[in-house]
């Protein structure tokens, strides 16, 4: 996944203006605007680096005369006492920017370093680990990148860009009779061709009604890895062949329990709502 700068300096712009205010008070009062200094971003802890671009986006929009220098790139591992990036220029512009960039890049870290957890675990099985929509509000679009660069692969962006029909719709559905099958059917007339539409199940029962109906994708919803064996079973005994993910309270010590039975990828909700920060700092010479 690429970023895109317009998309993503709307953020920045909103995050400077929050931190920034009228202004920097504290460094107008003490800090010469016109000393120079240089400066690094430290990890104290060892990591998978994401967000440098964004961080020199963020100095750049405070001043762009201030040199932004990465010693890295994202995705790559680094261990605690790395300095990830140096930085040259006004002592003041960098005072103002400081914080904002320590926190995307510690945040956007985390994400990426704890998804490469769950991928490193996920590998060996070749199954996906795949994020989902339990994101930061307005910060979804920086989790989902995140995640690409720890390893992982984006699933749908929001509501817009695929069908997911969940227990919740086949609820409301039930009340006007409507069955799974008729649920997958009418989702598939109604959308442009070639759209994407996946089916939440969460019994083997709902399993094999769905796969009559030839979903492109279902997602076994908080099954056990018994359960979700049987699923990849009746699969290959059946015509349809939709891929199989699995969701639903996953973590790092069950992962390999649901990896095994070699399903196509597992969706984990954790890596962008249990926020774990990296621990970062800008320190000045």
């Amino acid at each position: 996944m690429k970023l895109s700068k317009d998309r993503v300096m709307a953020i920045i712009k909103a995050a400077l203006k929050e931190d920034l205010g009228r202004g920097d008070i504290t460094t107008a009062s003490v800090v010469d605007k016109f000393v120079s200094t240089r400066a690094a971003i430290v990890t104290n802890e060892d990591c998978i680096v994401c967000g440098l671009e964004i961080a020199e986006w963020i100095m750049a929009q405070v001043d762009y005369s201030v040199r932004f220098k990465p010693n890295c790139k994202d995705s790559d591992l680094v261990g605690s006492g790395k300095d990830i990036a140096f930085i040259e220029g006004r002592a003041s512009s960098i005072l103002r920017a400081e914080r904002t960039m320590i926190n995307f890049v510690s945040f956007l870290s985390g994400v990426s370093t704890v998804t490469k957890k769950f991928v490193d675990k996920a590998k060996p099985y070749g199954v996906k680990i795949m994020d989902t929509r339990k994101t930061i509000p307005l910060l979804r679009y920086l989790e989902k990148y995140a995640v690409s660069v720890g390893g992982g692969t984006n699933h749908r962006m929001g509501l817009y860009d695929q069908v997911l029909i969940k227990d919740n719709h086949l609820a409301v559905a039930a009340k006007a009779n409507i069955t799974i099958g008729e649920a997958i059917r009418t989702a598939r007339r109604k959308n442009l061709k070639g759209t994407v539409v996946e089916v939440e199940v969460k019994s083997l029962h709902e399993f094999e009604a769905a796969l009559a109906a030839k979903p492109d994708i279902i997602m076994l919803d908080n099954m056990n890895p018994e359960d979700v064996l049987s699923c990849t079973e009746m699969r290959k005994l059946s015509r349809s062949k939709p891929l199989l993910e699995v969701s639903g309270g996953i973590n790092l010590d069950t992962i390999v329990d649901y990896a095994k039975t070699k399903v196509d990828a597992i969706s984990v909700g954790a890596i962008t709502s249990s926020l774990e920060p990296i621990d970062m700092s800008l320190d000045m010479a």
